[in-house]
């Protein structure tokens, strides 16, 4: 019964590639490295049991845990407990299924559970049944580590990516869009999720949408995003976010911004009005750190997706500026970018940070060319598929390196030491308050 499933997700993969809509933001003036080949991962377990497993941060000492069933029968809960084998603690949640043209999703599974210690390795199992997961929760203070992926999709390159992230520990992976470019063929979601499954299942993963995740189509879904809301639910809710597509958390002594460069960013938008009381909110003597992550990049030397940020940064680049963000990074070009800190095309010490990190695995391959000569703010900068880590050592420092890709092993091929700006006496923050207003009570 399993193989002929597959058999029929793979034959609407093909039926599915000829139909789908293209995207506007594909750039054919560049010259890509092949990438490569897709890989696509089955579903080897009893129709009951777990799969596409991964867990989300979700306010103060709380952790989502979501994953897929095929079996519709399968109860929505998670058993949890600080020893393997012996679950003191239980959490029921919500579940929910999709439909998009001819497909329609297993059980999708969402529960939150806590509260929980910093931190903590936590051993636990879905629906009662199937193997044992554990998950490691993040530290209460300072030093953090972030692991930094985007663009993965799911290739040879992807699985290497993981591997190398794998290879050294870290506390959060944060991906700025473009999860599983599945580009409408959802059989791609359920082997995305599956890929993933090892990692994901055991550090948090924070993500924000790209444009592969869209999956828009005139008059039938017109608003798209409907695979990605449906199994990636960010904590946006406990960030007064209108959308699971921005949102913001705190975690150790940082505060993180997931924008959303596919959602409405006008300076009358719900996401431009949440940004700037989010910004405002922000106490830096309890997170003196400021990340921000979006997907298409607003500074970009790289002849790839030039242009296609610009329209978010003219509207929001002043609000984080002014609030003193002390990194940006972004996905969409696939190469790696790092520049020097910057406001409105210059460099500016009071700036963010920029750094392009599209690079984590993605069918299309890289974005090969460049803008000659580079730019003065333009730092380091290759195409060639890899991963970041951010290691926030305390209030006032923090380190930064890039790691390329080899067959092997990933080798640092660039890395800085970041000072904070709140820790800088010639920036200080000057935000101000937006009010939002909902019927006429004050938000």
């Amino acid at each position: 019964m399993r193989k002929l499933r597959f058999a029929y997700h793979i034959f609407l993969f093909w039926i599915m590639f000829f139909v789908r809509p293209r995207h506007a933001s594909v750039d054919f003036d560049f010259v890509r490295q092949p990438s490569r080949p897709l890989v696509l991962t089955p579903h080897n377990r009893p129709q009951s049991h777990p799969q596409q497993v991964h867990v989300s941060l979700v306010g103060k000492n709380y952790m989502k845990v979501s994953w897929v069933t095929d079996e519709s029968g399968v109860p929505t809960t998670v058993d949890y407990g600080t020893t393997p084998g012996k679950y003191d603690s239980s959490a029921t949640g919500e579940h929910l299924s999709y439909h998009y043209f001819f497909y329609s999703s297993s059980k999708i599974h969402h529960v939150t559970i806590g509260p929980l210690h910093p931190a903590t390795t936590y051993y636990y199992r879905c629906g009662g049944s199937g193997p044992e997961f554990n998950f490691r929760t993040p530290p209460a203070s300072f030093p953090i580590e972030f692991a930094v992926a985007g663009d993965l999709g799911q290739t040879g390159w992807t699985t290497t990516t993981l591997e190398h992230i794998d290879a050294t520990d870290y506390d959060v992976l944060l991906l700025p869009g473009d999860l599983s470019y599945a580009d409408t063929q959802q059989p791609l979601w359920d082997s995305f999720g599956r890929l993933v499954e090892p990692y994901a299942s055991r550090r948090p993963w924070m993500v924000t949408q790209g444009n592969h995740e869209q999956e828009t189509f005139p008059f039938i879904y017109p608003d798209g995003f409907k695979a990605y809301n449906s199994r990636w639910p960010m904590p946006y809710q406990q960030s007064g976010s209108e959308s699971n597509l921005y949102y913001s958390f705190d975690v150790a002594g940082t505060h993180i911004i997931m924008l959303g460069s596919y959602a409405d960013f006008s300076i009358d938008s719900a996401q431009y009005k949440w940004l700037a009381n989010d910004l405002y909110k922000i106490d830096r003597s309890r997170t003196p750190w400021i990340v921000v992550i979006n997907h298409a990049p607003w500074y970009n030397s790289n002849l790839a997706h030039q242009g296609e940020g610009e329209s978010m940064r003219v509207a929001m680049e002043e609000m984080l500026y002014d609030s003193r963000v002390d990194i940006v990074f972004a996905g969409h070009v696939h190469a790696y970018e790092r520049f020097t800190r910057i406001y409105d095309n210059n460099a500016d010490m009071c700036g963010p940070i920029y750094i392009t990190i599209g690079d984590g695995g993605n069918r299309e391959g890289l974005a090969m060319l460049y803008k000659e000569p580079k730019p003065s703010y333009s730092i380091f900068r290759e195409a060639s598929f890899g991963h970041g880590r951010l290691r926030m050592m305390n209030i006032t420092h923090a380190h930064w390196s890039w790691h390329r890709n080899n067959d092997s092993s990933a080798v640092v091929a660039d890395e800085t030491w970041i000072q904070s700006l709140s820790s800088s006496p010639s920036c200080i923050p000057k935000v101000k308050k937006v009010q939002l207003t909902q019927g006429n009570d004050e938000l």
